[in-house]
């Protein structure tokens, strides 16, 4: 009998989660390369595979990139999925999520936070995160946000 496979796969596609500020512009900028996995794997949390969509400012997503998501989502034998991901068009991204994959018999997550988890002591990224990770363990089949120790069904 094969055993269920129990990691979870972090789909990382930017948004403020995973942007850095350059005190020169009044503006957060996206970062080349998402900073999640090395965050994370200095937490020493065991079982996450990553795969990096893109790192993009959620309003930047294109069909594509959600298509890249959908994607990764159907190839993977992981049945728990969190995708950090821009809050300004995070629903987009649900609608498309639907959509695609039909039927969802696994369980998927989306966070991500109001401010960026590097070089900001008072960030909401870490909370967001375990918290994601945590729900994601735990809730049924289905899509779900979870930010700010709040679970909200994509329903």
């Amino acid at each position: 009998m094969n055993k269920p496979n129990d990691s979870i796969l972090v789909i990382l596609t930017g948004g403020r989660i995973d942007s850095i500020w350059d005190g020169g512009v009044d503006e957060i900028i996206v970062s080349k390369h998402s900073v999640i996995p090395e965050y994370l794997e200095k937490l020493k949390i065991e079982g996450l595979e990553y795969k990096e969509v893109c790192m993009k400012d959620s309003r930047a997503l294109t069909s594509a990139d959600r298509g890249q998501i959908v994607e990764l989502i159907k190839q993977s034998s992981v049945d728990k999925i969190l995708i950090t991901h821009g809050t300004h068009t995070w629903e987009d991204t649900v609608d498309y999520l639907k959509k695609h994959l039909g039927t969802i018999d696994k369980t998927i997550v989306l966070t991500g936070s109001s401010i960026p988890l590097k070089d900001f002591a008072f960030s909401d990224a870490p909370f967001n995160l375990g918290y994601a990770l945590a729900k994601v363990e735990e809730l049924p089949a289905g899509i779900y946000f979870c930010v700010n120790k709040k679970i909200c069904s994509a329903n």
